[in-house]
């Protein structure tokens, strides 16, 4: 499975549309918007309105914190940063937008998100505890608590614009840990990075 990721901050609306639209036509699975740590609740709501004007794809906020929440996504990733040094990460932005999810009705999909070396700008923000390439109980450590909490999801996350995915042994012993269905994300920049994910064991790619 595919997701295609766009970021409502780096572009117009309508440009966002028309990425939409043409990863539609390359047969992705569903849009996640999101990204960005300084996007306004208009330029957010604008960019949805623009995507769903051009597909009928899925489209599911993947959230930067609580003060811009999409109302009309059609699922929200209801995210816990696991490895961040930051309680803010972990269950803060989650406690300030919970009500506000709750009164606009929207789908909720819980989810672990752990970002692994080298993280790039998303792991110096979310201040997170990176986990290193090397260290495989560690990532499989996070998995299992990410399980064990009932999370729908796990995404292990490389970071945008990282030199190279998450490594395939990782993403092997992850899934051979736990049950619940793998994203992975960051440093997917090809074709054959994406075939390598998925044999090792990832059920969605994340690229954009």
């Amino acid at each position: 499975m595919h997701m295609t990721l766009i970021d409502p901050d780096k572009q117009l609306p309508e440009a966002s549309a028309r990425i939409a639209k043409r990863a539609a036509a390359f047969k992705t699975d569903a849009i996640m918007v999101g990204g960005s740590t300084g996007i306004t609740q208009e330029k957010l709501d604008k960019t949805i309105e623009c995507i769903k004007g051009v597909t009928d794809l899925p489209v599911i906020y993947f959230p930067s914190g609580a003060n811009a929440i999409a109302q009309r996504c059609d699922a929200i990733y209801f995210m816990s940063m696991l490895n961040s040094l930051n309680v803010r990460n972990v269950t803060g932005e989650q406690s300030k937008g919970a009500l506000t999810i709750r009164k606009l009705g929207l789908e909720t999909i819980s989810m672990g998100y752990v970002i692994v070396e080298p993280g790039m700008k998303v792991g110096e923000v979310g201040e997170a505890e990176v986990v290193p390439r090397d260290n495989i109980p560690m990532a499989v450590g996070y998995a299992l608590t990410a399980e064990m909490f009932g999370m729908d999801l796990l995404y292990l996350e490389a970071g945008s614009g990282a030199p190279e995915p998450v490594p395939s042994d990782m993403i092997r012993a992850v899934r051979e840990s736990v049950r619940i269905p793998l994203i992975i994300g960051g440093g997917i920049t090809s074709s054959e990075h994406a075939a390598t994910v998925l044999r090792a064991g990832g059920d969605i790619v994340v690229t954009g």
